[in-house]
């Protein structure tokens, strides 16, 4: 029997309309053997919560460029909560100065990756985290 292998939601919450990031993110995944859900753009907090529900995710990775990160990730870490999905790892990037990150991290986040972070890092601290949850 196989292992299960790691499933993750990538999605795009709010109005932001630039989903490069996003789409580089989950092919990078998919070609590391995970399985992958993109949501595509405009999701309500809500939307993504109820999909990484629907789809049974070990993760839900964010890519905000809009500038609303600190309202967007704590909003999708409690839609995940009231779903009794607080198992679901949340992490995300895009353009998020460092300032903000702390804050984001005590919000829920497990992790933020910023512009010229590796794709091998993404996906390494992934299985770690996986790894971590077996």
């Amino acid at each position: 029997m196989s292992e299960r292998r790691i499933r993750v939601l990538i999605a795009k919450p709010g109005l932001d309309g630039h989903d490069r990031g996003a789409k580089v993110i989950a092919r990078a995944l998919r070609d590391a053997g995970m399985e992958v859900i993109y949501t595509g753009l405009h999701q309500s907090p809500e939307m993504v919560a109820e999909a990484a529900v629907q789809e049974d995710v070990d993760f839900v990775g964010l890519s905000i460029l809009s500038g609303a990160h600190n309202t967007l990730f704590p909003a999708v870490r409690a839609a995940l909560d009231a779903r009794d999905a607080a198992d679901v790892v949340l992490f995300g990037g895009g353009i998020i100065p460092e300032a903000d990150i702390a804050g984001l991290k005590s919000a829920g986040a497990a992790e933020i990756f910023t512009p010229g972070a590796s794709l091998a890092g993404i996906v390494d601290w992934l299985r770690a985290r996986a790894a971590e949850r077996s």
